[in-house]
């Protein structure tokens, strides 16, 4: 994670094949970067995503699961692979200054700043790239423009809406992710990826009343306020510091004037743990300590608690990471292949593989997630002098100045996608699949 980004960029003129498929994968991803979509409505984005499937070859489905986009490219006899990648963008306003920023700021602002539409875009021109080069593999493949990622709710709806029973079923689910790494990196993590996380709703009830007779109210501001507060101890009093967990109250709203006291407030928690049962300890700490800020405020009204949404650990299977890994080292070279140390981000990615079984019903789904670099050389180099140093202050994934460097970024989350993609795939009849090939197979 230290690579400079000098060692960090590849030449164009490694990759002649590439050429016809940036420029209009490029373009998706400046439209749907310019034209963002929340959770749920991405109507607009899918049908973009949709159309340059459907302009390379691929059998395309849409609204499965909500807006969920499917194509299908059927290339003889051999495995089924699944890329994925995300629609949805989200709740902020953007503040990069770009050319291209969000258009869409009522009546709520809306950014991608989480990177789905740089993803997007590489699967876009992955699967362009794998369709034109059909004539050096066999095989199937699934390319999926998944809705609600941030609700965590889209890939659920997928599946139950059929995904694994209308379409190829996968043997192996393939996707990445953008980072704050210099672009033109990879990184690949062992065991643990991202955190099992879970969001949680909160309603606390008071009585309404004037701002200048509080004693005449049960004001839920006060006790919403104390609520965040005792939270804190979920993590510094019930936790062990062996075990990793993050919870964060992301939102609190009560009122509208500053003279009311009113009737309720609302919360929203999020809790991120790798071990399950540690994710499930903290749930039951939050109710118990809901329930209790409740009572002390003396509302005489029950709290609404509502788990919205729950995921589980992102775990790659070891087989399918190292095979990705030594794709990705034999097409980047192994200075631009990271090691990623585990992120409390969370997903819902491993619904797709083994921990969605019970919703697709689908034995021995292998998964692989990895990271993409996604800054720019000169914004690395600016952001400070050791790594640590530019970590810290390079805009982050949720950033409303998050902006990956389009061109590099892209170049590179093309290849990424179409290398693992290859090293999962058949070789075509009548020749012998060599892994120190699949760099070329890539270029085209």
């Amino acid at each position: 994670m230290t690579a400079e980004p000098g060692t960090t960029t590849p030449s164009s003129a490694e990759l002649p094949g590439l050429a016809d498929v940036l420029g209009p994968a490029a373009e998706l991803y400046l439209d749907v970067h310019r034209h963002p979509e929340l959770s749920g409505v991405e109507a607009r984005t899918a049908g973009r995503f949709a159309e340059r499937l459907a302009s390379d070859g691929y059998e395309v489905t849409r609204g499965v699961g909500g807006h969920g986009v499917v194509g299908v490219l059927r290339n003889g006899p051999g495995p089924v692979v699944l890329l994925r990648a995300e629609l949805d963008a989200l709740p902020v306003r953007e503040d990069t200054g770009l050319p291209y920023a969000s258009a869409v700021t009522a009546p709520r602002p809306v950014m991608h700043a989480c990177g789905h539409d740089m993803h997007l875009a590489c699967l876009s021109g992955a699967a362009a790239l794998l369709s034109r080069t059909a004539s050096g593999w066999s095989g199937t493949l699934v390319v999926v423009g998944q809705p609600a990622e941030e609700t965590l709710t889209g890939a659920a709806a997928m599946l139950a809406d059929g995904l694994y029973r209308r379409f190829p079923a996968p043997g192996v689910v393939l996707a990445q992710h953008t980072v704050p790494l210099p672009a033109g990196m990879v990184a690949h993590g062992d065991g643990p990826v991202l955190a099992a996380g879970a969001t949680v709703e909160v309603v606390l009830h008071g009585r309404g009343g004037h701002a200048g007779a509080p004693q005449l109210a049960v004001d839920p501001v006060v006790a919403a306020a104390a609520l965040v507060l005792r939270l804190q101890t979920v993590v510094s009093r019930e936790t062990g510091p062996g075990e990793p967990l993050v919870l964060t109250v992301g939102r609190l709203h009560a009122g509208g004037a500053g003279n009311v006291i009113p009737d309720r407030a609302e919360l929203e928690v999020t809790l991120r743990a790798f071990a399950p049962e540690t994710l499930d300890r903290a749930l039951a700490a939050v109710h118990r300590i809901v329930h209790a800020e409740a009572a002390a405020s003396g509302s005489g009204r029950a709290p609404g608690i509502r788990v919205v949404n729950r995921s589980g650990t992102t775990v790659n299977d070891p087989e399918a990471a190292t095979a990705v890994r030594r794709a990705h080292e034999d097409a980047f070279g192994a200075g631009r292949v990271a090691r990623w140390q585990p992120s409390t981000a969370t997903e819902d990615f491993p619904l797709l593989g083994p921990a969605g079984r019970d919703l697709h019903g689908v034995a021995g789904i292998r998964t692989c997630y990895w990271m993409l670099g996604a800054v720019g050389p000169e914004q690395w180099a600016a952001a400070g002098a050791t790594a640590a140093e530019r970590l810290a202050a390079v805009p982050g994934n949720h950033s409303p100045r998050f902006r990956p460097h389009v061109g590099l970024t892209l170049r590179t989350g093309v290849r990424a996608l179409s290398a693992a993609a290859l090293t999962h795939l058949a070789a075509p009849a009548g020749s012998v699949k060599v892994a120190s090939q699949t760099p070329s197979a890539v270029e085209g």
